[in-house]
């Protein structure tokens, strides 16, 4: 008898804890393949805070939610979690003018129809997705508690050079689609190349190596960030015939690196081994959500106290 309760009691458990509520929201009813959010409620008020968690390319939240357990484990937490798609829907570039005007539209949306305007703020993201979400916090007024970016590309100089270089090696075997691809769209979203404009390619990005006036990462100097990165070299070279050069590691601790030169002492980049692996099927990548301890994560997101919003640098 104790054994069948004590059976009933873990499967109760169970249920009660993956059963959230989940909602889709659409910014324009006649279009819901676009402008939309999943929102995720936590289970018991009041709420902690809010947090938007925002997709890798090619992803929405139905794919973030297969890879990570992030977003029910914040709602679980006590934050309301938003996971949004852009206007471009999967295909959405992040750091593009319109991507961020989408996403201060959906922030909005969720500020006003939930009253949110004394609540602590969170936002983060996985590769371009977390991009996205350190753009958006050097340029909105509404700075947030913490934030936190999962393996992003920053410099998109970098990147562009990085897509060019693997594209002239692979001259005797076919050039990854996706760095010709994402040749083309830099290009397209930066309004040329690095030598015919510059000044596109330090507006797009969230961290450029070369732009001397630092004036994107002047506007975080007082905000809690961390980065995540698995810098498995040898499989990159391995796998992907890519080395150093073409990872965002490379960006993602000189940007930390120049953060902590500026006085922020909250800005760290933690590096993993042998944690990145994606679904279905566990598959060994090291560009993955699953680098990140997402117990961790949340515990230093909550620790955070400074009450940010509405502050303005």
């Amino acid at each position: 008898m104790k054994a069948t309760l004590l059976t009933l009691a873990t499967i109760f458990f169970l249920i009660s804890t993956s059963a959230q509520n989940i909602e889709k929201v659409y910014l324009d009813k006649d279009d819901k393949s676009v402008n939309y959010y999943s929102i995720i409620y936590p289970p018991n008020l009041p709420w902690k805070g809010y947090i938007f968690i925002i997709p890798g390319f090619g992803e929405d939240g139905e794919a973030v939610l297969k890879q990570t357990d992030l977003p029910k484990l914040t709602a679980q937490s006590g934050l309301l979690t938003i996971i949004p798609t852009f206007q471009h829907g999967v295909t959405s570039f992040g750091v593009d003018s319109i991507s961020q005007q989408s996403l201060h539209a959906i922030v909005q949306d969720v500020i006003n129809k939930h009253k949110l305007v004394d609540q602590h703020f969170y936002i983060g993201g996985f590769s371009i997705g977390g991009s996205c979400a350190i753009k958006y916090v050097e340029n909105t007024s509404i700075k947030p508690t913490a934030v936190f970016a999962i393996d992003p590309p920053l410099d998109f100089e970098r990147f562009y050079h990085a897509a060019k270089r693997d594209i002239r090696l692979s001259k005797n075997s076919n050039p990854s689609p996706e760095n010709v691809y994402m040749l083309e769209r830099i290009e397209k979203e930066a309004g040329g190349t690095p030598q015919t404009n510059i000044t596109g390619y330090y507006e797009l990005s969230p961290y450029s190596f070369s732009d001397t006036s630092q004036y994107a990462l002047r506007t975080l100097k007082q905000v809690p960030i961390r980065l995540y990165s698995e810098p498995d070299i040898n499989w990159w070279i391995t796998n992907r015939k890519a080395d150093l050069t073409s990872m965002n590691v490379t960006d993602c601790s000189a940007f930390i690196n120049e953060l902590n030169r500026l006085g922020n002492k909250n800005a760290t980049l933690i590096l993993t081994l042998n944690k990145g692996y994606r679904n279905p099927g566990h598959i060994r990548h090291p560009h993955s959500w699953s680098i990140v301890d997402n117990d961790e994560l949340i515990t230093w997101l909550l620790n955070q106290k400074q009450d940010l919003i509405h502050l303005n640098y």
